[in-house]
C-alpha cells in the first residue's frame, strides 16, 4: 500500500497529524568498532530523499577509526548534523536504549540505525508517508522487511516475508522488524523513555514491538526492503532466514535461551503494565501463568493468549517449545 503525506489536520483536537515533508527525524545509531563499513552508512544517510535528519551517533568504546570517521562526517556536514555522544558500555541493546531516552535529543520522529547497513534513499520518506497517517497521540511503529547483502556490498537475497498482521500476540513470541528498519513517533518515543534504558531484555526492536503493540499502538510492517543489512562475521545480529539459522534457534530453544529471552521480556512488560491495554493486559497474564502450568493447561492458557508466529515453520517451532516447556 502507498501512503501520501498529511498536510495539518483534519482530525479532531489532539490528534493533528504532521507534515512528511517537513517533519524532523533524530537518526539514532550506535557504533562500535565500526570503522569498516560505517563511511558506506554514513554516505546512505546523505543520500536521503528526504532532509530534515540529525545523526545522533552514540559509540560505546570503540578503539577503531570509528571515532574519526564520525568526528570527520560532523565537521564535514556542519551545522548539527551528526552529534557523537558516549554510550553506556553495556552492550547494543543499552545503547540504543540510552540513546533513546536521552532528554537532549528531540524530534517529531526517530529512525534506529546500524552502523554496517545501507538505507535506500527512499527510506525515510516512505516511512513518514505512513508515520503521518497515524494521529501524534497514537504510538506508531514502522518496520520492514530487509535486502541482504555481504561484507563487499553485493545482495544475496531477502529477511524472511511475513504476512500474517502484526499484533501483540504476535509479539510475545517473536519479533518481525529488525531494528534497523524502525522508525516510529513521539509517542513511542515516551513509552520507551518511561519503561527507561536499564531494562533487561532481548534486543530493543523486540522490545519496542511488543511495548507499542501492547499499549494500543500501531505497527505497520512493510514487505519492500529499504535497508541493505550487511551480513559479514562481525555481526552481533545477522539474519535468521536461512536453513542454519533455524536450525540455530532449535538448538537455542533446547538449550532454554528462548525461555530466558521470554522471562526477560515479561519482567520488562511488567514494569509497563499499566500502560498496556486492558485486552493486553490480561494476555500478559494468560502467557505469564500458562508457562507454569501442566501440559494440557499449557496448551490451553496459550491458545487464550492467541500465540502465534507468522511462519508454517515459525508456529511448528512454538508447537514444539510449548511442549517441551521452553517458552
Amino acid at each position: 500500500m502507498d501512503f501520501v503525506c498529511i498536510f495539518g489536520s483534519d482530525s479532531p483536537l489532539g490528534t493533528e497529524r504532521s507534515d512528511c515533508h517537513t517533519a524532523t527525524v533524530a537518526i539514532l545509531m550506535c557504533t562500535y568498532n565500526g570503522g569498516s563499513f560505517l563511511a558506506e552508512q554514513l554516505a546512505s544517510f546523505q543520500r536521503q530523499i528526504h532532509r530534515n535528519w540529525t545523526v545522533y551517533a552514540s559509540d560505546d568504546g570503540s578503539q577503531d577509526e570509528t571515532l574519526d570517521l564520525l568526528q570527520a562526517s560532523s565537521t564535514q556536514w556542519g551545522l548539527g548534523r551528526l552529534q557523537i555522544v558516549e554510550g553506556p558500555r553495556r552492550g547494543f541493546v543499552a545503547n540504543f536504549l540510552s540513546l533513546t531516552c536521552r532528554a537532549d535529543i528531540s524530534a517529531d520522529f526517530y529512525a534506529w540505525a546500524d552502523q554496517d547497513d545501507v538505507w535506500k534513499e527512499g527510506k525515510l520518506q516512505k516511512a513518514l508517508a505512513w508515520l503521518t497517517t497515524v494521529p501524534r497521540h497514537i504510538p506508531a511503529l514502522y518496520c520492514g522487511r530487509t535486502e541482504l547483502i555481504g561484507e563487499s556490498g553485493v545482495p544475496f537475497g531477502y529477511s524472511p516475508k511475513f504476512s500474517l498482521a502484526p499484533h501483540f500476540s504476535n509479539a510475545l513470541v517473536q519479533n518481525i522488524g529488525g531494528g534497523n528498519t524502525m522508525v516510529f513517533n513521539q509517542a513511542a518515543r515516551e513509552l520507551l523513555q518511561e519503561a527507561g534504558d536499564n531494562l533487561v531484555v532481548p534486543s530493543h526492536d523486540w522490545w519496542a514491538y511488543l511495548l507499542v503493540s501492547g499499549a494500543g499502538g500501531i505497527v505497520h510492517y512493510d514487505p519492500i526492503p529499504t535497508v541493505l543489512y550487511r551480513q559479514h562475521d562481525e555481526n552481533l545480529v545477522g539474519t535468521n532466514s536461512s536453513w542454519f539459522a533455524r536450525v540455530k534457534r532449535v538448538r537455542m530453544t533446547f538449550q532454554g535461551r528462548f525461555y530466558e529471552w521470554t522471562t526477560q521480556n515479561i519482567h520488562a512488560l511488567e514494569t509497563m503494565r499499566h500502560r498496556l491495554s486492558q485486552e493486553h493486559q490480561a494476555k500478559l497474564a494468560q502467557f505469564k501463568a500458562a508457562r507454569g502450568q501442566k501440559f494440557l493447561l499449557r496448551i490451553l492458557g496459550f491458545q487464550r493468549a492467541g500465540l502465534y508466529r507468522q511462519t508454517l515453520f515459525g508456529n511448528l517451532g512454538l508447537i514444539l517449545a510449548t511442549l517441551l516447556k521452553k517458552i
